[in-house]
């Protein structure tokens, strides 16, 4: 069995990444004491020691998903050394030691990279311009992956994601309107919702099959935040609060989000044969399996 190397694997997309890996592989991830499923304290992806010490030790991997990130999106704002650290140095590390080793990386990245400027789908080669620290670092892992492993390392860029575990926006909405009468969400903010049951089979595919370079990946189709909640309140059957559309200017936050990130996928879908599924089948599905669980 081909043996990959899945970092975050206690957070919510890398989780799914280790739940149902393509056959005839096997999860190895990082953020598991080993044998026991049980969230570890945090990995340094960003020392090399370390990172060479995880290859001998748990090697040799046929491949590498790194999920693993700093996320917290406002806190970046305060604190970008420590993003950087997270996003840029511990992308840098694992593609110098994938490329050691001469095997395939994928970096998981986000529509943050761009301003939101634009009224078409993002390219893959669109320029890019990210408006928070968040988005500054993750945009610099990128580069730093693809010019440690220029021919080895996936750029996949991805964005607005809920899955079966972790905090995500339509289970935050969801307690929400079950606990209020009235519920205030963005409408001016327009990008792809999209779920780590969609996402990680693709991820597994750019791995065994995709070229180097970059991708982008989201369930088809867009929406806005407001349309998001709209949909998760109706599919629940929730007729006791009231969804309003606001501006962003009505919530400020420390980082600025692009107001349109729709992500152009055709790379992707050629080299799967069919596009991630539309966002509203893919909520379906995950409040289906939510409801069942």
């Amino acid at each position: 069995m081909r043996r990959v190397l899945v970092t975050g694997a206690s957070g919510m997309l890398g989780s799914q990444l280790c739940v149902a890996p393509p056959q005839g592989l096997e999860a190895i991830g990082t953020d598991l004491r080993e044998g026991t499923g049980v969230p570890a304290s945090g990995f340094d992806l960003a020392d090399s020691a370390r990172v060479a010490d995880l290859f001998r030790a748990h090697g040799p991997f046929d491949g590498v998903i790194h999920a693993a990130a700093w996320t917290a999106v406002d806190l970046a704002e305060e604190r970008e050394a420590d993003a950087a650290r997270a996003n840029v140095d511990a992308s840098r590390e694992l593609a110098r030691a994938a490329a050691a080793a001469g095997i395939p990386l994928v970096v998981v990245s986000t529509d943050f990279v761009f301003d939101g400027a634009g009224r078409r789908p993002y390219r893959v080669d669109d320029a890019t311009n990210p408006l928070s620290a968040y988005g500054r670092t993750k945009l610099a892992g990128e580069i730093a992956a693809r010019e440690a492993h220029p021919e080895g390392a996936r750029i996949v860029r991805t964005q607005w994601l809920y899955g079966p575990r972790g905090k995500h926006f339509p289970g935050t909405i969801l307690g929400l309107a079950r606990e209020r009468s009235e519920l205030k969400v963005v409408h001016d903010q327009i990008g792809s919702p999209t779920s780590t049951l969609e996402l990680a089979p693709a991820l597994w595919d750019v791995l065994r099959a995709g070229d180097a370079g970059v991708y982008h990946a989201a369930c088809d189709g867009q929406a806005s935040w407001f349309e998001l909640a709209v949909a998760a309140i109706e599919y629940a059957g929730i007729t006791t609060c009231k969804v309003i559309p606001c501006t962003t200017s009505e919530f400020p936050r420390p980082a600025a989000r692009p107001r349109y990130s729709v992500l152009d996928c055709s790379r992707l879908t050629a080299l799967r044969g069919a596009p991630l599924a539309p966002w509203r089948d893919a909520l379906t599905r995950f409040l289906e399996l939510e409801k069942r669980s």
